[in-house]
């Protein structure tokens, strides 16, 4: 069975800073034409920090559409054409004042694939070398370490919500064999 819808029309409704936001007329595989709406997003990266110690650096932080403070790892988003290495990096030194030695990807996600474009590129980042955090000015977050144990049974209960950090932390333990 064929799949593949086909954009007939695209319009965009709104430009943003970060995003753009259209509204598609797509020929769905029946031949009939149905309206879709995309968010178009420059995706972004996430880092899990693992000190030598098995801790991990966990960063809370507001997030405004939830009202609500936010533990995660630390992550940032994308600027359009950006490497997400390089971005990896970046985001590592700002929030959590740390040089990685050793950075390994461990694949992307998805956020919201029904709606948005955009893609999550997951770090694992080891051999840590710590200095000061520089955040965005318009960036206010704490930080602070956790055991990675730990955070894999918050993971486990529900109490981090954060989808890129519940990915994160469950492939990073795959990856270790922890």
């Amino acid at each position: 069975m064929e799949l593949t819808e086909k954009t007939v029309e695209q319009n965009v409704l709104f430009e943003g800073v970060i995003i753009r936001v259209r509204k598609d007329q797509a020929e769905l595989p029946n031949g009939h034409i149905a309206g879709r709406e995309v968010v178009e997003h420059p995706g972004g990266v996430a880092v899990l920090a693992l000190h030598e110690d098995q801790t991990v650096s966990l960063v809370r932080q507001f997030r405004y559409p939830f009202q609500a403070v936010v533990a995660e790892l630390p992550a940032g988003k994308l600027e359009y054409g950006e490497d997400h290495r390089a971005a990896a990096l970046r985001e590592l030194e700002e929030e959590v004042g740390a040089k990685a030695g050793k950075l390994t990807y461990l694949g992307c996600l998805y956020a919201s694939p029904g709606f948005c474009t955009e893609v999550l590129h997951m770090y694992l980042a080891q051999d840590l070398e710590l200095g000061a955090c520089h955040p965005d000015e318009d960036e206010f977050l704490e930080t602070e370490r956790v055991p990675f144990s730990t955070l894999v049974e918050q993971v486990m209960r529900g109490e981090l919500k954060d989808a890129k950090t519940v990915a994160l932390v469950l492939k990073a333990k795959v990856y270790l064999g922890l």
